[in-house]
């Protein structure tokens, strides 16, 4: 049973934190770089209190008027976020984010503190390699060659 705590190192990497005193457009500078999805908004304490998406930035440049957007990012984040936390077994997240359709799941602490982002790509990759190391061991063992 694989846990999200084993692909913690990679999802740390891929985390984006923002204070939720700072401007979107901050939040797009972050998400400007490639494979860059998410961003975490925290408050002064470091605790999660929402998220900011590409696509969120998306929608508010429509109502932005000139080059001078001053939108804060708590005014576009979705502050229903879906989380998981390192003991969490990545079958059920991964089954969670297929269902909701969703690319990336911070990973938070006990106090809801952010300490990586989980990414489907990430998730699936260690998934099916899994799947991959079971059905070798079982093709072994039908053919007599014994577990390594």
């Amino acid at each position: 049973m694989i846990r999200v705590q084993n692909i913690l190192p990679k999802a740390r990497d891929r985390l984006l934190l923002i204070g939720d005193d700072r401007q979107l457009t901050e939040a797009a500078s972050l998400l400007s770089k490639p494979n860059r999805h998410m961003v975490v908004v925290c408050n002064d304490t470091g605790v999660m209190v929402g998220v900011v998406t590409r696509t969120d930035i998306v929608r508010q440049i429509q109502h932005c008027q000139g080059c001078a957007c001053t939108t804060a990012c708590t005014m576009v984040m979705s502050t229903q976020v879906i989380s998981c936390q390192p003991n969490d077994r990545l079958d059920d997240v991964w089954s969670t984010m297929k269902d909701k359709g969703l690319q990336s799941v911070p990973i938070v602490d006990e106090q809801d503190k952010p300490i990586g982002l989980l990414s489907a790509a990430d998730a699936l990759e260690v998934l099916l390699s899994e799947v991959e190391y079971e059905e070798e061991l079982l093709k072994d063992y039908v053919m007599c060659v014994g577990y390594r």
